[in-house]
């Protein structure tokens, strides 16, 4: 296998947009990218298209990619479709990746593109709650103490996980508001992020409840946005002076774990950690899912920044914080940049190469030379369904 390297990036802003469609915001991060990378779509060999919601929101299935790539130039090539839940975008970069690293191709893109919002929001919540199981749903929502509202499933199934993680943790609330708070001020530098602003823990622990521990604030918003990332080899990185590195990227499923065994996060990271030859010390910069604030620190401790139960103390010292030691989310994560969740994993790409290749602005993070990302999605019971970790140097 080659070295595979990231030729150009690009996205769109995250937020609604009312008269935007997947297409056309697949059409804005395509371009976007392919300028970035000085490469034409006559350049590239193979195309990864994902999203997870356009079939159930708007009827579009089969041939999502070759639809929203159709005015792109890109037509005429493998255009591959790729859905697997909020992992979807990862997964297609992973896919790309393995095309380029194989000789299969010099050239190849990841787009991912989603339009989550919908005048009726439970149809939007609905769409996401169809990524676990459906034959146990009923079982998980019976352990879970589902009760009415309107809200995602998943908002159900990561507040379960939160009273286990605090229970093993001691972690409260406020360590969770602490995170929102910390995001949502990285996401006010970030221009291209859904939200963004000044909140108190006050201010977030008043939001009103959504599934017990967890308040409005301490959930990702449903919102629209598309991100794409150009691969290239290093021949044709030596051509364009690309210079950002896929140093590693490991795709796995979660497994039936009942509470028992790794967590397919820690799992993935491991693996990715030993195919770049470094550890979790050699970390720069992160951006990780954190659909919900209560899961940023469980990943904390799960790709191995810290020990069980030693997250809340890492975010309290401001260790993950911009001017930290390891920065976490200067995007503003999925809580602020928003959670397109078929853009979602390229647009963490796009984030990690923007800080590498300092022009991230007010929120660069100094000397930046190693990225990792962690995008996870859907459920098997207790472990995600799908994590993708990437490990970027520059």
């Amino acid at each position: 296998m080659r070295e595979v390297y990231v030729a150009g990036v690009g996205m769109t802003h995250f937020g609604k947009f009312p008269d935007a469609s997947v297409r056309s915001l697949a059409e804005e991060a395509t371009a976007a990218a392919l300028a970035d990378a000085t490469l034409s779509p006559g350049q590239v060999e193979m195309a990864f298209f994902s999203n997870a919601t356009w079939g159930i929101l708007h009827g579009q299935e089969m041939i999502r990619g070759q639809v929203a790539l159709r005015h792109t130039g890109l037509l005429g090539i493998p255009i591959v479709n790729v859905e697997n839940a909020c992992a979807s975008a990862s997964s297609a970069l992973y896919l790309a990746w393995m095309a380029v690293a194989s000789g299969a191709a010099d050239v190849a893109i990841a787009v991912g593109s989603e339009k989550l919002s919908h005048p009726d929001k439970q149809r939007s919540f609905d769409a996401i709650g169809t990524a676990v199981d459906l034959d146990q749903r009923a079982e998980m929502e019976a352990r879970l103490g589902v009760s009415g509202g309107q809200r995602s499933f998943f908002m159900d199934i990561y507040a379960g996980l939160t009273r286990d993680y605090m229970a093993r943790s001691g972690a409260t609330a406020t360590d969770f508001a602490q995170v929102v708070v910390k995001n949502q001020g990285h996401g006010a530098l970030n221009p291209k992020a859904q939200y963004g602003g000044e909140f108190s823990v006050d201010d977030v622990l008043a939001s009103r409840v959504v599934s017990s521990p967890l308040t409005l604030l301490m959930c990702s918003p449903i919102g629209d946005g598309s991100a794409a990332v150009v691969l290239c080899s290093p021949e044709m990185a030596r051509r364009i002076g690309a210079e950002v590195k896929v140093a590693s990227t490991v795709l796995l499923s979660g497994r039936d774990r009942q509470g028992v065994g790794q967590p397919v996060t820690e799992r993935a990271a491991q693996r990715a950690y030993e195919r770049a030859g470094i550890g979790p010390e050699d970390i720069d910069v992160i951006e990780v899912h954190d659909a919900a604030a209560p899961a940023e620190l469980i990943v904390y401790e799960e790709i191995g920044l810290c020990g069980p139960g030693e997250a809340p103390k890492l975010l309290a010292h401001g260790d993950t914080t911009l001017g930290g030691r390891v920065p976490v989310n200067p995007s503003g994560g999925l809580l602020s940049k928003g959670h397109p969740i078929g853009a979602t994993g390229c647009a963490q790409i796009v984030e990690l190469v923007d800080q590498l290749r300092g022009r991230a602005g007010a929120r660069q993070v100094p000397e930046a030379k190693v990225a990792l990302a962690e995008n996870g999605g859907g459920f098997l019971s207790d472990d995600l369904a799908a994590v993708v970790i990437t490990i970027l140097t520059s």
